[in-house]
């Protein structure tokens, strides 16, 4: 009886044992990769996983383009008051449209990095043509605005070239999302393993990225041709479009055929997605190292040149009180004076600043001759440089009639203008 007491309880040991390790939380280290919470899903530990790194280094990337891409969005938002020269202000809003773009693709290596579910797979079908096609369709109207700029010397206005890549955009777009719903809605594949929009073969999402090509190669070929121009200072932006685009060429060679032939020849299909997401976050920094921080730097470089103009006449650090000085030691300034003829200075050629004439003295200093000393000095001139017999008593003794009165303020032939016969120049001898 006590032996059948003692084995009731270990007969029961194991089933407690198997129910306590099916408990939430307990035995969860054995299964939660290195640097990872227990507590976290098992669909988010390629953000932590220390032992697969590169989810880590993927995810670090893409951070840092993300922030990079807003910062750069801000400084192209607040230098465009600032840009004067028509060509680079029209192309502002097609900078906007692909920094807006490469934002989501920093964003959507995130979603390459988690784990499959429904969601997630929705997003990379639809989102990852879509981006790309955004930034592609960018990069092709701004050099269809380049090749007028470097042949013509007039390229096209802002609003359309927006709206030509906000069509070219669009096709995408259409395109992705009737193909998303054809294989999700109208006819799903079913599979048991993962759900309905993640079933699907890495051929058939590369196919459907057919006019995201094309688009990619038009970009090519239209940077190529717009350095053919006679306006040679509208090539440096369609050299760094070029880059930009051999570049993105290369990518998308590399992934493509890694992600439909040599994952599969390999039997690496865990590296699916780390394909798509490393594809992601590398074209985004090809956006913008070559092409986004080069265009902001000459937009800075060439408002600056608007601001300060070659040629000015006048030094840029303004008028002061120093420079008035200096202007006056290399000119000879001359007092002239309006009731004497005197030859000007030759002035021509050189600039004249409007106060040259300022010698900062207050003008209530500065001695001005009445008209009545100009009246008195020329008569004294007159007077005496005339002749000697001209005196007091060769002019006739008149009494002072009314006759006399009335043809007092009469000028007589003779004297200067301005005085009158009354004598104020004669001498009287006693």
């Amino acid at each position: 009886m006590a032996r059948t007491a003692i084995s009731f309880p270990l007969a029961l040991l194991p089933h407690f044992t198997a129910s306590l390790w099916s408990l939430p939380g307990v035995g969860a280290s054995n299964s939660t990769p290195y640097g990872c919470s227990s507590s976290l899903g098992t669909l988010y530990h390629n953000l932590c996983d220390l032992d697969a790194v590169w989810g880590v280094v993927v995810e670090a990337f893409a951070a840092v383009g993300a922030v990079a891409a807003f910062i750069l969005l801000v400084v192209l938002v607040a230098s465009l008051p600032f840009v004067k020269i028509g060509g680079r202000r029209s192309a502002v809003g097609l900078q906007v449209g692909l920094l807006v773009s490469t934002f989501g693709l920093f964003g959507l290596a995130f979603a390459f990095i988690i784990g499959r579910d429904y969601s997630t797979c929705v997003a990379r079908r639809f989102l990852f043509g879509v981006l790309f096609a955004g930034c592609f369709s960018c990069l092709l109207m701004h050099c269809v605005s380049l090749n007028a700029l470097s042949r013509h010397g007039r390229g096209y206005r802002g609003w359309k070239l927006c709206l030509g890549a906000a069509a070219v955009w669009a096709v995408e777009a259409i395109i992705n999302a009737l193909w998303l719903i054809v294989t999700v809605v109208r006819y799903p594949v079913n599979s048991p393993q993962e759900p309905v929009p993640c079933a699907i073969t890495n051929p058939d999402f590369a196919m459907a990225l057919i006019y995201v090509m094309a688009l990619l190669v038009a970009v090519l070929v239209a940077a190529a041709a717009s350095l053919g121009g006679k306006h040679t200072e509208w090539h440096r932006v369609g050299i760094f479009i070029l880059a930009t685009s051999i570049l993105s060429v290369g990518i998308w060679v590399a992934w493509v055929v890694m992600y439909v032939y040599g994952n599969k020849e390999r039997a690496e299909s865990t590296w699916d997605d780390p394909t798509l997401a490393i594809a992601l976050v590398a074209n985004g920094w090809v956006f913008l190292a070559l092409y986004i921080i080069p265009e902001i730097a000459a937009l800075t470089d060439e408002s600056k040149e608007q601001q300060s103009p070659v040629g000015d006449s006048y030094p840029v650090g303004g008028v002061g009180y120093e420079t008035i000085l200096k202007e006056q030691k290399e000119q000879n300034v001359y007092m002239e004076n309006k009731a004497f003829t005197m030859d000007e200075p030759s002035t021509a050629g050189r600039p004249v600043s409007p106060y040259s004439g300022y010698n900062g003295q207050i003008r209530s200093c500065v001695y001005q001759p009445t008209e009545l000393a100009l009246i008195t000095k020329r008569m004294n001139l007159s007077h005496e440089t005339g002749p000697p017999w001209v005196t007091s008593a060769s002019l006739p003794q008149t009494s002072s009639g009314p006759s006399e009165r009335r043809d007092e303020g009469r000028p007589v032939p003779g004297q200067p203008h301005g005085s009158s016969g009354n004598g104020l120049n004669v001498r009287t001898h006693w």
